[in-house]
């Protein structure tokens, strides 16, 4: 399988929007599904950058959001039935990793993904918690 990455358009937003809201809800269980909008893509993705993972066929299946003032990944969702198949580790590459030192937070209860970032080698570098839950600051190299 060949996984595409690039930069997110106008024309992408629809699919980003569903696949955020989908992924939040279904990743985040203990939370209530009915705090997840569709409008919150927008928001919560505003002057980052953007980037898309796409299979052969031009389908969206993840994409990551980068704080770039901060090198601070702030979203990297992969479609659920899409996970396992590398479309993470693409999207992590074409953010900068592991070339350039990253940041992100994870929720403590969110240990798939967890696992993902500890594989690729990110450290833990502080705890916090917001009204989501307990979190880990992870980094990726010197930041």
């Amino acid at each position: 399988m060949t996984i595409g990455v690039r930069p997110a358009t106008d024309a992408d937003r629809p699919v980003l929007r569903a696949l955020f809201l989908h992924a939040r809800r279904v990743t985040f269980d203990w939370l209530p599904a009915e705090q997840f909008h569709p409008g919150d893509f927008d928001a919560q993705t505003r002057g980052e950058r953007i980037l898309v993972a796409e299979d052969e066929a031009g389908a969206v299946t993840g994409f990551v959001s980068v704080w770039e003032p901060d090198a601070f990944i702030h979203h990297l969702f992969v479609a659920q039935e899409r996970q396992r198949e590398g479309i993470g580790h693409a999207l992590l590459c074409a953010a900068g990793w592991p070339r350039e030192p990253l940041r992100l937070k994870c929720l403590v209860r969110n240990e798939r993904a967890l696992a993902f970032y500890r594989a690729h080698g990110f450290a833990e570098a502080g705890r916090g918690s917001t009204d989501d839950g307990e979190y880990v600051l992870l980094e990726s190299g010197h930041v």
